[in-house]
């Protein structure tokens, strides 16, 4: 029998696939943690280490050398080896940099300063290192969140596990309490309490029952389900949130790919700079070529202070950090450059339907037309009785409406549903009933009748016959509960607000009026949407919130594209730059802000960073500024800008 494992790990192959240390299988359970880190325990050793030379060569020891080799042994060797394999691939980068730095302090005669620069060099490329895993997080936790396998429902009933890769669309697997949902599905079976907070940020679990959608990274809480599957492994949610986080994170905004195409040229450059001011600064200055105040030394203190070390790490932290952030809050940004566009509008643009409504209708109000008047209550419960089997939403508005109210149905007799038209069916009383489109209600009543009332902004209108008794309801999309709220906020921050939709312009005008939006374009086609949208962009900077298909290509072509999680499109949601996964538009200030604060990092990054070049270089030059005093100037400065990125993790 051939077997279907893969074949283990040859120990080189390990190390060539680049994964990290504590995933190695050559280490056993119980030093796997050691594993955690190593680069910030290695440079805390070397300090270590540092600190007891200092001390040795205070209380006048004769081993302190020991401990400044070991320092040497520790961080010297890793960063020569690095350094040598940039060079063979002929890339001059701020590593070279700093390791020929430090090799050169020892020729010198400065090998503390060398050792020191190490130290505060492997520490700095440590936190680094924590900051970028850290800003991370959110991909590694929603990689290790997914159940590798899933109990598949057979036929008869019985459960198998079996690989969530090889489970297909319109299978049904079982899910039990505390257990984590494999795979996009629909539940089929069963209830369950569900906990969505790792996915949408949402901390209050939903209740989940036959009909339910319930996307993969749900955790079970109280009850057993069936699900039928409805996505396969590498379409579901999850796997699209970890894409979408994976793009974002490798989309560099527009500064950090000029600083990035900088290194290897600023590098260069500040090499070539140093062999000049080493040959020639004698000749420009009464110095020597050695000594702590000749060429070389001098030099060597400016090939440190000029290094763009904090430079470098000043926009990719910063920007990693609020995707992170972001993602935590169920907003999916897919790249850093999404966050400088969103920094820079100054409109912001809704579609209607499902975006600051919610898409469905309720019952605003009913009125008697002609007949015998009825209790209300009776009315309704007739209304529930004609609708509860319909799908239409003018049907689901007025069960809910019944529901609200506490009113049962009226027990029916008979029921017929016309397709277009309505439903009908006869009352146990003998009394016939309708209810449907007013020209098709109003058939089956004989003589004259008073004109339909006037219908205000061309809501969905209903008529009900009750014998001889006519009734008229009322309905209108509900405006969702965040929306005043969200575009005040948006108001109070200096955007102007917009709204663009295909609904008739009463409508539009309607809700336009009770949110405060101040421009409304309305029974506009795709294409007439479209051409707003990009005269938006270009004169203003657009933000642009859609969900349907045909919001799809306005999305692409706003300066920032948004899209609902939940009820959007497949297509709103790829052509989009930002996702909502909660479908909550009070998220929308808040990723304002978070992208102004970012900028505000980035550009406190960057000066930070600049400033320590520009003060410290020429003045080390001059000989104001000691080696040692560049190495912890340039080194703090590199510490500095990565705390301060951090803070976007809050």
């Amino acid at each position: 029998m051939i077997s279907s494992k893969k074949a283990p790990y040859q120990f080189d192959e390990f190390f060539a696939s680049g994964k990290e240390e504590t995933l190695s299988p050559f280490l056993l359970p119980s030093s796997r943690p050691w594993g955690y880190h190593l680069p910030l325990k290695g440079a805390l050793i070397s300090a270590a280490m540092l600190a007891a030379f200092f001390a040795a060569r205070a209380l006048g020891w004769q081993v302190a050398p020991f401990f400044l080799a070991v320092v040497y042994a520790l961080s010297g060797t890793p960063a020569l080896l690095n350094a040598l394999e940039d060079l063979k691939q002929w890339n001059v980068n701020i590593d070279v940099l700093m390791t020929l730095a430090a090799l050169l302090s020892v020729t010198i005669g400065s090998g503390v300063e060398g050792a020191l620069l190490l130290v505060l060099f492997e520490l700095s490329g440590a936190m680094e290192e924590a900051v970028t895993h850290k800003t991370k997080g959110a991909l590694t936790h929603l990689s290790e969140l997914t159940p590798k396998t899933a109990w598949l429902v057979s036929q008869g009933g019985k459960t198998v596990e079996r690989s969530s890769r090889d489970i297909e669309v319109g299978q049904k697997i079982l899910v039990q309490a505390g257990e984590i949902v494999p795979l996009d599905g629909v539940v089929v079976e069963g209830s369950s309490l569900v906990s969505l907070a790792h996915l949408t940020g949402e901390s209050l679990p939903l209740r989940k029952q036959k009909g339910d959608e319930i996307p993969a990274g749900g955790r079970c809480l109280d009850g057993s389900i069936t699900l039928e599957v409805t996505r396969h492994s590498s379409d579901s949610t999850l796997a699209r949130m970890i894409h979408l986080i994976l793009t974002a994170q490798s989309a560099a905004p527009k500064l950090q790919r000029w600083i990035d195409k900088l290194d290897r040229i600023y590098a260069t450059t500040i090499i070539i700079l140093f062999i000049l001011f080493a040959a020639f600064l004698p000749f420009l200055l009464p110095i020597p070529y050695l000594g702590n105040e000749g060429a070389i030394y001098r030099a060597l203190t400016f090939l440190v202070a000029a290094s763009p070390c904090a430079l470098v790490l000043a926009t990719p932290t910063a920007y990693l950090s609020a995707i992170t952030a972001c993602a935590r809050k169920g907003v999916l940004m897919k790249g850093g450059s999404v966050l400088d566009a969103l920094a820079s509008c100054r409109i912001a643009a809704f579609d209607k339907t499902g975006t600051l409504t919610t898409g469905e209708l309720a019952c605003l109000e009913w009125q008697q037309v002609a007949g015998p008047t009825l209790p209300h209550k009776e009315v309704l419960a007739v209304a529930y009785a004609l609708e509860q089997r319909a799908t239409h939403p003018i049907a689901k508005a007025l069960c809910l409406q019944a529901t609200i109210e506490g009113t049962d149905p009226a027990p029916l007799s008979s029921f017929l549903s016309l397709p277009g038209d309505g439903v009908e069916g006869m009352l146990q009383d003998g009394r016939h009933c309708r209810i449907g489109r007013p020209t098709w209600v109003r058939q089956q009543i004989k003589g004259n009748l008073p004109p339909p009332p006037p219908t205000a902004s061309h809501k969905p209108v209903a008529e009900l016959l009750i014998g001889e008794s006519l009734f008229r309801f009322l309905f209108a999309d509900q405006i969702r509960d965040e929306s005043a709220a969200t575009l005040l906020e948006l108001r109070r921050r200096g955007l102007q607000l917009a709204m663009l939709t295909g609904d008739h312009s009463d409508s539009a005008n309607e809700i336009a009026k009770q949110l405060g939006i101040d421009l409304v374009y309305s029974e506009l086609s795709p294409e007439a949407k479209l051409e707003h949208v990009s005269r938006l962009s270009s004169e203003s900077g657009l933000v642009m919130v859609g969900d349907g298909i045909n919001d799809a290509a306005a999305l692409a072509r706003a300066t920032v594209g948004i899209s609902m999680g939940k009820i959007g499109s497949r297509a709103a949601i790829d052509a989009s730059d930002v996702v909502f996964l909660q479908d909550n538009l009070a998220s929308l200030p808040w990723a304002i802000h978070q992208a102004q604060r970012t900028l505000s990092i980035v550009r406190q990054n960057v000066s930070l960073a600049l400033g320590v070049i520009l003060l410290a270089s020429t003045p080390a030059l001059l000989g104001f500024i000691p080696l040692w005093l560049a190495v912890i100037l340039h080194e703090g400065g590199t510490l500095l800008v990565g705390l301060n990125a951090l803070r976007l993790l809050r």
